[in-house]
């Protein structure tokens, strides 16, 4: 056997060893995962802390939210229903419905 098939073959072993070696460490952390699961007071009092930290829009802010949204509702709505009414008139009047 030659330098160069020797060299492959390590090459091929190392990066054989190399994916069994990453097989095992993602096999572990998948049983580390599966152990350490967070409880539900746990997970509630991160939910709380994490509240926390979310800057809540004032009365102000969210009256001028809420009239954006519905105005932007009724606008829309309006436009959908009068491509509606003028679609179907339209076509009622090509067949003669």
């Amino acid at each position: 056997m030659n330098r160069q098939a020797k060299r492959a073959m390590q090459r091929q072993q190392r990066t054989q060893d190399r994916a069994q070696m990453a097989r095992r460490q993602r096999q572990a952390v998948d049983q580390k995962q599966k152990k350490e699961r967070t409880g539900f007071r746990q997970f509630l009092r991160e939910v709380r802390g994490e509240l926390k930290k979310v800057a809540w829009p004032d009365r102000k802010q969210m009256l001028t939210y809420t009239l954006v949204v519905v105005v932007t509702v009724v606008v829309l709505t309006s436009y959908v229903f009068g491509l509606d009414f003028f679609i179907g008139e339209g076509i009622f009047a090509i067949f003669g419905i």
